[in-house]
């Protein structure tokens, strides 16, 4: 390998460089002040508390139309609840089984919790084979007290269930469903952070084997999530916020925040190695893994601002919520960080694990290690075949793409199979299809009870009956001092399968314009869980051509603007857009279709949660640019040095292997604890995530991109003349080589020319 030249080196310090350079020179002034904005951020954020969002804000089309009518009129949708009472072998007449409903209903009103309680014996809500029968139950109080209430029916039902053992008495419902859903991602929210913590701390001691290195970037993380999650209350008022948001914000901000430490903290301890004394060392460290890290930043940012084009406020808010853990995380790495390895020194290096320590080879940081450099040689031996098969490889990861289908999954497909709630749910549609969740016609009317309109609604109930598509029983509430009147029609079908979302547009085309909508003056939009399932599907699939072309167009952008080259942009986008494929194509095959999907403790549900497939997008767009820039940064390094293309690409591999490979290992470890919980849509995200990061640090970063740049060669640094007036981010200059090959921290550099030591980057 050609020999990097020597010499003293001058650079032009970036916005990076000059944070770290101010940051180092002013330690306490760096570090309390990070303390005190992170104390404050969360002392205000708690005091605040967060606002979540509504319904009518969270889903997009009729169902937000709905929401807002009965919002207007006053009228919060009631928490139902349904009680099944069943037998094999008795009927509904049978005096035992009249007895425990009976109960039913006697212990529910007992509680004091509901508002309404309807015998089935007068809401004819029988089955067909006269074996089950449903009690209807209206909860007191809005969302919120229901689900605080419903804990006393559920312990009544349970205890009919026991005094009735040859009978089945289950309960089913919005409140008994919403409490589940809100206690276990309270519990799996817990459990995640428990877990995800100690596995980085773990991973972070190999990699660096002292336990003061491998502290500080979780530190770090964390007391930038604790920050990122108040200033996310604390303006909750103006944009609100979601549990979904708050999960998202663990997930990547301890990814994103444990890895920009890690670029940095590896950086700055190669460099002490190299010979380098501790402030050129710093500075360097500032300089280039500094400007890596403010790019990648900048690109995560950029791409979950694509999801505000959505317009759905669960999107805007895990948006918004990733974007200020990743600003306050990039912040922490550009100002703390060096401040605190000004302070500590090669004391950074204490509480070295004599095992873990012994492992690392001391010349791994510049070799890369046998490992990838067996993989790495034939590679660039090789591009052409190289770039074939590691480009067939991924294509047929992402083959299954093609058959995706996506939806907004029911409670019964996120929830655990074997789950009460889940069986419970099976019996009720089993004996009364579609039952649980009716689709809703919100009627508004210029005079709800005129007599026009009393026969519109007459005839929807009859047409809907007639129809085939639709069963009974239709249930119909008029609010006459609201002019609002609600009709619920059971909708064949399983809820977001083909023959339910056909009984939608049935419904909606057809039967509602035939009917109420013949009175002037009158909204009928339709809700509904299959309502809001087909409505947000249908916003997504809108919304991805717009949002995908936003992320890539900013991405490419950035990358151009940062290495000066379309050639380089274009790689980068390409080989996103490869690792995002195979991420889809795992997703489909496992979630989808149950392939594999025992091993996650899952199965298969059919379709792919609506909303992951975005997210995922933006996500892995923004996080593989930490990889991306990163090494392509070290390889432009050996370039402006003077290394041809081929050899600057070897030097730029080998001298990012070690940290690429522990910084994705702690990025699989934290998404694929998130791929243990129990919600579907959590198990997709963290699998999805996991997947596209482990395919982006071995397949994209060891073979594609070796190989696509070595096939380009010099091609890659080509700038046509009209791109010259572009904005300049590159780093802006070469780095200090190497004072010697055997210094390390902790001993004064022996330089080879009797300079090397005293040389430093200067502004």
């Amino acid at each position: 390998m050609k020999p990097v030249p020597p010499g003293p080196v001058k650079a032009r310090l970036g916005v990076a460089a000059a944070m770290g350079v101010w940051s180092a020179r002013h330690r306490k002034t760096a570090v309390f002040g990070w303390l005190l904005f992170v104390v404050l951020a969360a002392a205000l954020g708690g005091m605040h508390g967060s606002t979540q969002v509504t319904e009518a804000e969270s889903m997009p089309g009729q169902v937000s139309r709905a929401a807002k009518i009965l919002d207007e009129a006053g009228l919060k949708s009631p928490a139902s609840e349904t009680v099944l009472v069943q037998s094999a072998t008795r009927s509904a007449d049978d005096p035992d089984f009249r007895a425990a409903v009976g109960q039913v209903v006697t212990a529910v009103d007992g509680t004091g919790k509901a508002a309404e309680v309807r015998s089935p014996y007068d809401s004819k809500a029988v089955s067909p084979d006269g074996h089950s029968a449903l009690v209807l139950v209206t909860l007191k109080g809005d969302r919120e007290q229901a689900v605080e209430n419903v804990t006393s029916v559920m312990d009544a039902v349970a205890g009919v269930q026991t005094r009735n053992p040859g009978l089945t008495v289950v309960e089913l419902g919005d409140a008994s469903s919403d409490k589940w859903i809100q206690d276990q991602f309270k519990n799996d929210f817990s459990r995640a952070e428990w877990t995800a913590v100690p596995l980085a701390l773990g991973i972070l001691l190999i990699a660096f084997g002292a336990l003061v290195a491998a502290v500080l970037p979780v530190v770090l993380a964390l007391t930038a999530f604790v920050a990122a999650s108040g200033l996310v209350a604390l303006s909750s008022g103006l944009l609100h916020t979601s549990n979904d948001a708050g999960s998202v914000m663990l997930l990547v901000g301890l990814a994103v925040g444990v890895d920009y430490c890690l670029f940095y903290l590896r950086r700055e301890r190669e460099e002490r190695a190299a010979g380098h004394d501790a402030h050129t060392a710093l500075t360097v460290a500032a300089a280039t893994s500094g400007r890596a890290v403010l790019v990648s930043g900048v690109t995560v940012v950029v791409a979950m601002a694509g999801m505000f084009l959505t317009g759905i406020a669960d999107f805007r808010a895990m948006a918004f919520a990733t974007i200020l853990v990743v600003v306050t995380a990039v912040l922490g790495s550009l100002t703390v960080l060096p401040a605190l390895l000004s302070m500590l020194g090669d004391r950074v290096d204490r509480g070295r694990v004599p095992l873990l320590a012994g492992l690392r080879r001391p010349d791994a940081a510049r070799t890369g290690g046998r490992f990838w450099n067996a993989v790495l040689t034939p590679v660039l031996r090789r591009p052409l075949a190289s770039t074939l098969l590691a480009g067939a490889f991924l294509l047929a990861l992402a083959a299954p793409l093609l058959t995706m289908r996506t939806a907004n999954l029911t409670f019964q497909q996120q929830l655990p199979a074997g789950n009460p709630l889940v069986t419970a749910s099976q019996k009720i549609e089993a004996a009364f299809p579609g039952s649980p969740a009716p689709a809703t016609v919100v009627i508004k009317a210029a005079d709800i009870d005129s007599p026009a309109m009393t026969a519109a609604i007459a005839d929807l109930k009859a047409k809907a009956l007639a129809g085939g598509r639709m069963h009974g029983p239709v249930e119909v509430a008029v609010h006459a001092d609201r002019n609002v009147a609600t009709v619920d029609i059971p909708l064949n079908g399983t809820g977001n399968d083909a023959t339910s979302n056909d009984a939608l547009k049935s419904l909606r085309e057809d039967l509602v314009p035939s009917t109420v909508l013949t009175v002037p003056g009158t909204e009928a939009p339709v809700t509904g869980r299959t309502a809001g399932s087909y409505d947000f599907n249908a916003k997504m699939t809108g919304a991805m051509p717009l949002v995908f072309g936003f992320v890539v167009a900013f991405a490419f952008l950035l990358m151009l603007t940062s290495f000066r080259s379309p050639v380089v942009a274009g790689t980068a986008v390409v080989l996103n857009l490869l690792s995002v494929g195979a991420a889809y194509g795992v997703l489909t095959l496992v979630f989808q279709h149950g392939v594999g999907a025992s091993l996650l403790g899952t199965a298969g549900v059919g379709a792919v949660e609506s909303w992951v497939p975005l997210f995922l997008f933006v996500i892995l767009f923004g996080l593989s640019m930490d990889y991306h820039v990163f090494v392509v940064s070290r390889i432009k390094e050996g370039h402006d040095r003077g290394l041809p293309t081929r050899e600057a690409i070897a030097h730029g591999i080998r001298s990012t292997a070690g940290v690429v490979t522990s910084a994705a290992v702690i990025m699989v470890a934290v998404f694929a604890v998130f791929g243990t919980l129990s919600m579907q849509a959590m198990k997709q995200m963290g699998v999805g995530l996991a997947v596209a990061v482990l395919i982006d640090a071995t397949v994209i970063r060891a073979v594609l991109l070796p190989a696509v740049m070595s096939l380009l060669g010099d091609r890659n640094w080509y700038l046509p003349r009209w791109l010259n007036r572009l904005p300049d981010l590159s780093h802006g200059g070469s780095v200090p080589p190497p004072a010697t090959a055997t210094a390390g921290p902790g001993r004064p550099a022996g330089p080879a020319d009797g300079t090397a030591r005293h040389r430093k980057v200067t502004a």
